[in-house]
């Protein structure tokens, strides 16, 4: 019998999500796991990009199921291993540099032109997880996606039509015990390069006596964080270290978060501390909130980048789409080229030509930076958590300035997020199927009086007056967001509707709205865009609050939404 044929359990397909594989860790066997890291190795040797006895460089996050070997009590987990395995039975070498973040893994290995996989489910919740793989020379594009699965369904026949008896992996989708051995000690170099990468690069000592309070939950950089900070002259509080994985999302910080920071602040200082910063589970989108007369105030993460890509003399800027509109207005006004793109960093990545950021903070590099007063910076055209930290805390004492001041330089436009969770994909295509494009292949829709302007996805525009017969499901849809939108909740009509995306739709008054669903979790975002934060959270609670409008449409999908 096949090893497929004996199987306790009907194996689930991992999926890409925004950025690299993600899956429930009850469906993320060893097999899984191996199948997929396999398929990744094989098309990078088909595109010329690794050789076949190449070394790959691996690391993990904090997640129990990330683990280098498999827990006593059995169960699922020991992703670590099952990497190491498809490497080496790939005929490559696995070089194990720890559980450090996913950009100092990136950096390590595009310096020695070496492909990585990095296992993490970065910010999304405690039962899942996930693999990034990363090319020589950088993240997986999109476009790379595709031949990717081809070669993970060729492996997958490969192990599933191997005979059971003498298959590596047992009837529950896990190693072998002897398949393969335990991960090696962890290599510190990467580690190490990580942190000298910014003393390189900052000046030294010029972060002597800022308060700042690091909160380390379990994101996997906490420690590095911490010695960077105190290695460039912070008087540095360490808070809230958990030793259980806390999926903390940086593009959305509850309320129940910010009261625990703010409650940091208040045991370890007050007034006296000048920042609250953190990052997500790997390490790669960060979190910053300054100190005002003793209390926290958040930034977004679109909005430090902002402030970051201002401070360091960028000229050319790559956002994706659902970033606060304050920041091309910001910029643009700047003389800096904005680019917008789709959600997700190998978009962004794909758009880079001098630095770009997504709406969770996460920062990238395409070339060389000089640090303003420092040294020069290496490009890593990855999520970044650190440069965008430090860079803030540098700005604010560079101009003298609390990091209220540097951002309150921006457009007065606030920004919140929100999701459903769960929201299954059945339920997210209910709501698009209301919000989405009228027509196919539609880029963006442009409401004026008597007439209706629609961009193509190849970037053909042509006027319709509102008459034209082809301008009727324009104008139908336009009375269909209007009736979940209306006028009576505060909205104005709805003046244009970006679908790169999703469904960004602006409105006449200024408020804007983003309806998409996540790439890499059974949940629904949120986004809106207001002049005054409690209108902002008003579009967020019409949207998604006890009786929300999109609430509303999920569960008519199907979904158990909470």
């Amino acid at each position: 019998m096949t090893l497929r044929e004996t199987l306790s359990y009907s194996p689930v397909e991992l999926a890409f999500g925004t950025s690299g594989l993600r899956g429930l860790v009850r469906d993320l066997t060893q097999l899984e796991a191996a199948i997929n890291t396999l398929g990744f190795l094989r098309f990078a040797v088909a595109t010329g990009d690794l050789r076949p006895n190449a070394t790959v460089c691996l690391a993990g996050d904090l997640r129990p199921s990330t683990a280098e070997r498999v827990p006593e009590q059995g169960g699922r987990g020991a992703i670590l291993q099952a990497v190491q395995w498809a490497i080496e039975y790939s005929g490559m070498r696995a070089r194990y540099l720890g559980r450090i973040p996913t950009p100092a893994l990136m950096a390590f290995a595009v310096s020695r032109g070496l492909a990585s996989v990095m296992v993490t489910g970065s910010h999304i919740p405690f039962d899942r997880n996930g693999i990034k793989f990363n090319k020589s020379a950088g993240e997986v594009l999109k476009s790379d996606e595709a031949p990717i699965l081809q070669a993970v369904a060729a492996a997958r026949e490969e192990l599933y039509g191997q005979p059971a008896a003498e298959s590596p992996f047992d009837r529950d989708g896990m190693l072998q015990p002897g398949a393969t051995g335990p991960l090696p000690e962890p290599d510190p170099a990467g580690a190490h390069e990580y942190l000298a990468r910014y003393l390189r690069a900052f000046p030294a000592d010029r972060l002597r006596g800022h308060r700042v309070l690091v909160f380390q939950h379990s994101a996997v950089g906490r420690d590095l964080l911490t010695d960077v900070l105190r290695a460039l002259g912070a008087e540095v509080i360490v808070a809230g270290r958990s030793e259980t994985f806390i999926p903390i999302d940086t593009e959305a910080i509850s309320p129940g978060l910010l009261a625990e920071l703010q409650q940091l602040v208040d045991r370890y200082g007050g007034a006296a501390v000048a920042a609250v910063v953190s990052t997500d589970g790997d390490s790669d989108r960060p979190l910053v909130l300054g100190v005002e007369a003793g209390r926290v105030r958040f930034f977004s993460g679109d909005l430090l980048g902002a402030v970051v890509a201002d401070f360091l003399g960028a000229r050319h800027v790559a956002v994706p789409i659902n970033t606060n509109d304050a920041v091309e207005r910001f910029l643009s006004s700047r003389g800096v080229a904005v680019t917008k793109t789709r959600i997700g960093s190998p978009y962004v990545v794909a758009a880079l030509r001098e630095v770009g950021w997504e709406a969770n903070g996460g920062f990238l590099t395409a070339c060389p930076l000089r640090i303003p007063g420092g040294g020069e910076l290496d490009a890593l055209p990855t999520r970044d958590a650190f440069l965008p930290i430090l860079t803030a805390l540098y700005a604010s004492l560079a101009r003298g300035v609390p990091l209220a001041a540097l951002f309150a330089q921006l457009p007065p436009r606030f920004g919140r997020s929100d999701l459903l969770r769960p929201c299954p994909r059945e339920a997210s295509a209910a709501i698009m199927a209301r919000v989405g494009a009228p027509r196919p292949n539609t880029r963006r829709v442009v409401f004026a009086p008597g007439k209706v302007t629609v961009e193509a996805a190849d970037g053909t525009r042509w006027e319709l007056p509102d008459e034209d017969r082809e301008a009727r499901p324009f104008g139908e849809y336009r009375r269909s967001i209007a009736e979940l939108f209306p006028v009576a909740a505060g909205f104005g009509p709805v003046a244009w509707v970006d679908y790169l995306d999703g469904a960004r739709i602006g409105f006449a008054n200024g408020d804007v709205i983003h309806l998409r669903p996540s790439g890499n979790a059974p949940e629904f975002r949120v986004y809106a865009n207001a002049d005054s934060a409690a209108r902002a959270d008003e579009i967020i609670r019409h949207a998604i609050g006890g009786r929300g409008v999109v609430r509303r449409l999920a569960v008519a999908g199907g979904a158990a939404v909470d």
